[in-house]
């Protein structure tokens, strides 16, 4: 089964329901159960996870043990002459110094070892959950913020997961363990010390109040760069068609100063902060250098005590500093994740049933009974649709723009679902069956031909992975591809570069073409796949079709009525309703809609012509 669809197009789903570039979040707090949620991405690694948090506890300890020996030195050797003690101490805190090393490094390896994992597993979920997503959701979600889901949001999600957690118990253990011994030391001088909190604290909440509302900002803002961007690459030679470079390049300057105002903000806030927290760690030194020298010089405290004290000052605000820090991860990671659990949340409008069954081979027989779909409640497209197509027929949609053809076809590969009616394919109604088992024995001829990167082999071999060469090759000269693909330098290795710029439109139909004949199905759907040639592509086209079609149900929409004649069924799609059909000739003598669209081309392409 093949198929090859190109990029999604609003126009066949609900027109006004994109999604919006950075649409803002709901403001809201810490949410457990979005934490909850995501710890589920550590369960696998927990044995990894417990012992590099196992390392931290030793690494944690070990810091803590510096200062006291640097006490120890200065209070029981050097004080007192003891070289020999002193050599064993400083030994001793050598020893500690290059464990912390040791034990941090691993902690840190562990924590990247698990965090790639993490950031793996979480993209493989989502880009699974994508593509079970039904093809309603791509055509009304921008590519680039989809993209932002999958790329930054996860990316600040591993950070919480992967880093913060085990930042936030390391650095509480530290601060817990520098008050015990701080209290153990001298309880009066630690409380003095101590004082400097309560400031602390006021400037942590304040903080935080701004830095939830800041981050989740900057959230939405980067979604709407990466989208707007994706958009513009995407649609790069439309821009330079209609020289809008200028407007093109003002829009994305909107939307990239929103971006760069709402991170300047949510730094500035840090730029605030973290000078204050530095303020009150030298406040709180100074408390110690005054109220510790003048008991040192009462006699009531050892020297040792204040050099020990000064140094866990110095470290008792960096834990508390990287906490803050935490906290911003922590509002990221939350609005990433509430982003992230709400496309993973999001139900495939189209879904198989818990007893859907496996589709048997087809024969080809297509109903449509009495269908009605709409894209949106109040845009009703299709309206009482009764069309019966015998198993090996041809019948051909043709009819205006947006008059519903196109939506015929999606519903009978149920890329959509009807809201009335039923479409059955052998007699089973196709929301019965598992949608793999339909559609690998469909294939889909698009207007706009997509090849994906890779070699053409690559592409041919997309309607069935496990072709041999000689099947690619076969495949290929059914599609009359082979004679163009055996001249170029590399045959069939040639390389696609991206949007097949480097072959034509008529060779890049030529292999879909070639992909379809490969993936044989029995049901095949032409939409528009002579529309973007010249009239000598298109006969190769015409020819390689026509020996496609042989033997199996087709569906084809034309606009280029001269295609269509030989069609067995030609449906005239208007207004949602096929108002008539018939063969080519009867439809002309009717003298109804067809034959003004026919007589009509017809002018027109007499007056190209000439």
């Amino acid at each position: 089964m093949t198929f090859s669809i190109g990029s999604s197009s609003p126009g066949m789903g609900p027109g006004g329901a994109l999604e919006r570039f950075g649409q803002p979040l709901e403001r809201r707090g810490f949410d457990r159960r979005i934490l909850v949620r995501l710890l589920a991405y550590l369960r696998p690694h927990a044995r990894r996870m417990t012992l590099a948090l196992a390392l931290m506890l030793v690494a944690s300890g070990l810091a803590l043990a510096a200062p006291y020996l640097v006490k120890v030195a200065i209070d029981q050797d050097i004080t007192k002459g003891d070289l020999p003690g002193l050599i064993r101490t400083v030994a001793l805190l050598a020893g500690v110094f290059l464990a912390q090393y040791a034990t941090s490094s691993a902690q840190q390896y562990l924590l990247s070892w698990v965090g790639q994992r993490v950031l793996s597993g979480l993209r493989g979920d989502l880009f699974r959950h994508l593509q079970e997503l039904h093809l309603g959701y791509h055509d009304t979600h921008i590519v680039g913020v989809t993209i932002s889901r999958v790329i930054s949001d996860v990316g600040v999600i591993n950070d919480l997961l992967s880093q913060g957690l085990v930042t936030l118990i390391g650095d509480t253990v530290v601060l817990v363990g520098i008050i015990g011994v701080m209290l153990s030391m001298s309880p009066r001088l630690a409380l003095l010390t101590f004082t400097a909190l309560p400031l602390m604290l006021l400037a942590t909440l304040l903080f935080t109040r701004r830095a939830q509302v800041a981050f989740r900002n900057t959230r939405a803002r980067v979604a709407a760069v990466v989208g707007d961007l994706a958009e513009n690459i995407m649609a790069m030679r439309v821009i330079q068609a209609f020289a809008q470079e200028g407007a093109s390049y003002e829009r994305f300057e909107e939307v990239n100063r929103a971006n760069r105002d709402a991170h300047v903000e949510a730094m500035s806030l840090s730029f605030i902060f973290l000078p204050t927290v530095e303020f009150l760690g030298m406040l709180a030194t100074a408390i110690v250098l005054w109220f510790g020298g003048k008991a040192v010089a009462a006699d009531e405290l050892t020297l040792g005590v204040v050099v020990a004290f000064l140094a866990y000052v110095s470290r008792f605000f960096q834990p508390i500093q990287e906490l803050s820090q935490l906290y911003t991860t922590v509002q990221s990671a939350m609005a990433g994740g509430e982003r992230v659990l709400e496309l993973l949340d999001t139900e495939p409008a189209v879904a198989d049933r818990p007893d859907a069954i496996e589709m048997p081979p087809i024969e080809g027989r297509i109903e449509l009974r009495g269908v009605s779909f709409a894209y949106l409640e109040d845009q009703t497209v299709l309206r009482d649709i009764d069309l019966t197509i015998a198993p090996g027929q041809t019948v051909a949609l043709v009819g205006p723009t947006g008059g519903g053809k196109t939506s015929i076809a999606s519903l009978i590969a149920r890329f959509y679902d009807v809201q009335a009616g039923a479409v059955l394919i052998d007699g089973l109604d196709v929301r019965a069956v598992q949608q793999r088992s339909l559609r690998r024995q469909m294939g889909l001829v698009p207007q706009d031909p997509f090849l994906f990167s890779g070699t053409i082999d690559d592409n041919i071999r997309f309607g069935r992975l496990d072709a041999t060469e000689a099947e690619v090759t076969a495949a290929a000269q059914l599609a009359n591809a082979h004679e163009f693909i055996s001249v170029l330098p590399e045959g069939y290795a040639t390389q696609i570069q991206e949007g097949g710029a480097n072959l034509s439109v008529g060779q890049r139909q030529l292999i879909c073409i070639a992909r379809a004949v490969l993936a044989d199905p029995r049901i095949l759907i032409l939409d528009e796949a002579t529309a973007s040639v010249d009239t000598i592509t298109e006969a190769l086209i015409q020819d390689a079709l026509k020996r496609l079609l042989e033997g199996r149900t087709a569906v084809i929409i034309a606009h280029r009525l001269s295609t269509v004649r030989d069609a067995d069924l030609i449906c005239v799609v208007q207004g949602g309703r096929i108002v008539e059909r018939g063969p080519h000739d009867a439809l002309l003598a009717a003298g109804g809609v067809y034959r003004e669209l026919y007589e009509r081309q017809f002018v027109e392409e007499r007056r190209t012509t000439f």
